[in-house]
Order: structure tokens, then sequence, then C-alpha cells
């Protein structure tokens, strides 16, 4: 997953259920740091599941995030 480039919509629908947060900041388009100060804050605009002090973001929620859909209520 992890290259120089953008994913596309579709190549992120086709990775694991979780992925790394540089792999969801690069397919959001910020930093990796970035996303790490959203998660901490609770703001961050994906769901996260947390082990310890390291995060995995859930996939579904960034495919819903970049269409454009509303987020699960």
């Amino acid at each position: 997953m992890a290259t120089s480039e953008k994913p596309t919509l579709a190549d992120i629908s086709a990775w694991p259920a979780t992925v790394s947060v540089p792999d969801a900041a690069k397919a959001i388009g910020i930093s990796k740091s970035h996303l790490h100060t959203l998660i901490r804050r609770g703001e961050s605009p994906v769901r996260t599941l947390s082990f310890g002090a390291r995060h995995r973001v859930i996939t579904a929620d960034l495919v819903r995030l970049l269409s454009g859909e509303l987020p699960a209520a």
C-alpha cells in the first residue's frame, strides 16, 4: 500500500479492513502527524481502532469519507 502517489478510491476500496495511519493520511491528503493529532484529540474524520499507542484506520470509513457519503449515525 505504501506508494509515492496518492491512491485512487478504487485502490482504497481494495485495501484490507484496516490500514496504517500513514496510508490513511496519504489517502486523505494530509500529513501523518496531522492525522495522529486529530486522532489524539478525538477529531479524526475516520474511525480508528486503538491498540495501546498504535492506531489502525477503518478502511470503510476512508471510502465513505472520500466518496462524500455522510457518516453512519
